[in-house]
């Protein structure tokens, strides 16, 4: 089986030391590089084979969320989770429309950063805890009315995109919505389809540029 290409940028040296410490002792996931900002990233992406980057929001060259976008509009394919040490509800969302799959605080343990280079190599979503939490509260912050123009999303379709948006799975989607798990699969392959998105990390940028959530 092949590893994780996982590829390290943070200004700090002692960040990056750590990061890449963590990763190491995990027999799925290789390091192939690092980058103190975002120039070096982009150059790097183009001369080696990596499937995630762990991207520093705060480098001091070029943001994190201005590389992110640059990178995604060239790179589609390649994940980038966002680690930082803010959680403020801007940034967040910022980083999200730039195209990344997941946010970490730098405070997280070694377990939460295995977990959110697999799962956003699995084509889903990951968020710390309280990142989650942030985000939970943009969504409930404002009721905002279920027909929205630009879309061709049903009611149902908007009410599974919010629930797939705040992590809920599948199971807990349909006991939620009193419906069957194979329902929520056709709605969600609908979403996708619809929305011309690949995974879940399409759906959350979709949701927040349409206001859904």
């Amino acid at each position: 089986m092949d590893k994780i290409r996982v590829f390290i940028a943070d200004d700090h040296k002692i960040v990056r030391v750590g990061l890449r410490g963590m990763l190491s002792l995990q027999d799925d996931i290789t390091v192939v590089g690092e980058a103190e900002d975002g120039n070096e990233v982009l150059e790097a992406v183009g001369k080696q084979v990596m499937d995630v980057i762990l991207m520093d929001l705060d480098m001091g060259v070029t943001s994190g969320i201005d590389t992110t976008r640059k990178l995604k509009a060239l790179y589609p394919d390649i994940k980038v989770i966002g680690i930082t040490m803010h959680e403020e509800q801007q940034r967040i969302i910022a980083m999200l429309q730039a195209g990344a799959s997941g946010y970490l605080l730098k405070n997280a343990g070694p377990e939460q950063l295995i977990a959110a280079v697999r799962t956003v190599v699995a084509g889903n979503t990951y968020f710390s805890p309280e990142v989650s939490a942030t985000l939970l509260q943009v969504f409930t912050q404002v009721q905002r009315p279920v027909n929205h123009q630009g879309h061709s999303l049903t009611q149902r379709e908007q009410e599974v995109l919010r629930l797939i948006v705040q992590e809920f799975s599948n199971q807990e989607i349909a006991d939620k919505l009193f419906i069957s798990v194979r329902t929520v699969d056709t709605h969600r392959r609908n979403i996708l389809e619809k929305i011309q998105a690949k995974n879940t990390a399409g759906m959350v940028k979709y949701a927040i540029e349409h206001q859904l959530i």
